[in-house]
Order: C-alpha cells, then structure tokens, then sequence
C-alpha cells in the first residue's frame, strides 16, 4: 500500500479515537511501500512513537506520516534553491 492511502485505510477500518493496541491489531501488519528501499509494516512505524491513542485518522496519519523511515525520503540534504552540500558550483547570479 501506498503512504498516501494509509489515511483512507485508517478511516475505513478504524473507530476513533482508537486507543495503540486497536490500531496495531486492525492494521498493524499492513505493509507499507518505500520507494528507495523496503517496506515496513505500520506496526514498526509506530513502534517509533511512544502515542498512546489516536482522536482521528488524520492524527493516526500525521503521526505515521511523522515516524516513516529514510527509505521514504528522497535525496537526503536537497535543496534545489541553492548550492549542493559538498559539490562545488559555481553560482550565478542575475
């Protein structure tokens, strides 16, 4: 499943507010797909927080959106407004 489909999921499974153990039961093995590297499960997302609860599917969704791994950045320390840490360029101003 995408990350962007979890709040949906979230929505349509759970009752909130939905206390953790709730939450890892209905969805808790749901493999979520990394476009730069491998899935995890939501279970080992939230293992990454210490959130007893969660009020709504947005929160349940922020939250997760929060705690994803690096395989769900893409290149890390990219700033297309300016120079690239470590690779030299030379800047031109108009």
């Amino acid at each position: 499943m995408r990350l962007a489909e979890t709040r949906n999921l979230f929505a349509r499974t759970l009752t909130f507010p939905a206390d953790r153990d709730a939450v890892l039961d209905a969805v808790g093995e749901t493999e979520i797909d990394a476009p730069y590297g491998d899935p995890e499960t939501l279970q080992e997302v939230l293992a990454r927080t210490d959130e007893p609860g969660f009020d709504s599917a947005d929160e349940l969704f922020d939250t997760v959106l929060t705690n994803v791994g690096d395989q769900y950045i893409g290149r890390k320390h990219y700033d297309d407004r300016g120079a690239q840490g470590g690779i030299e360029t030379e800047e031109v101003h108009f």
